[in-house]
């Protein structure tokens, strides 16, 4: 080979290279890619009971919650993370109090993170105000990293959201943001 036909070469190999490589952008609209964001996200923001910390000792006083409130404090408890309730007749209030395993869980009780299996649909990316590229999807997953006491029948019974998540095919949707880098779960 002479020394243009090699210069050709590594110029169509170049651009076969850049070719491939822009079909496989992260930038592209697809299953690969959503799903890839989205498992990236769950892996560090685990699905929980509760959407804020409970404060304890976590008072079950009369009123129209009272029943779910003690069904899930209940529920908690056989899980074997909550002490059983004291209670104050006085002012007719049930005091539940963490045990050492409650206390390792939290006070929002998370219970695993999601792994997306499939894309169900999205919205085809629409530029925001902002200038960022957004898709609304929807998808399929099942919980990983699952403890053992979120799968006790009272739980299941006491938190039907998570039972439905714990079923092994459940379903979930988020918008996904694209500013050229890739898409994520905008904050």
């Amino acid at each position: 080979m002479n020394g243009t036909s090699c210069k050709q070469t590594s110029v169509i190999l170049a651009s076969a290279i850049l070719v491939v490589a822009g079909c496989s952008s992260k930038t592209k609209p697809t299953d690969q890619n959503f799903i890839a964001a989205l498992n990236a996200y769950y892996a560090n923001h685990n699905d929980c009971l509760f959407s804020s910390a409970l404060r304890f000792p976590y008072e079950v006083s009369p009123g129209p919650t009272a029943r779910q409130d003690k069904q899930r404090m209940d529920a908690l408890m056989n899980a074997g993370l909550m002490k059983q309730p004291t209670e104050e007749k006085n002012i007719h209030v049930e005091m539940y109090a963490l045990t050492p395993a409650g206390e390792r869980a939290g006070g929002r009780f998370c219970y695993g993170h999601r792994e997306i299996t499939s894309i169900d649909s999205f919205t085809p990316p629409v530029k925001a105000a902002n200038g960022i590229l957004e898709s609304h999807v929807s998808y399929h997953y099942r919980m990983m990293d699952v403890p053992v006491w979120a799968k006790t029948d009272d739980m299941l019974k006491a938190f039907p959201e998570m039972a439905k998540a714990l079923a092994g095919d459940a379903t979930g949707e988020n918008n996904l943001a694209n500013a050229g880098v890739g898409w994520q779960v905008p904050n």
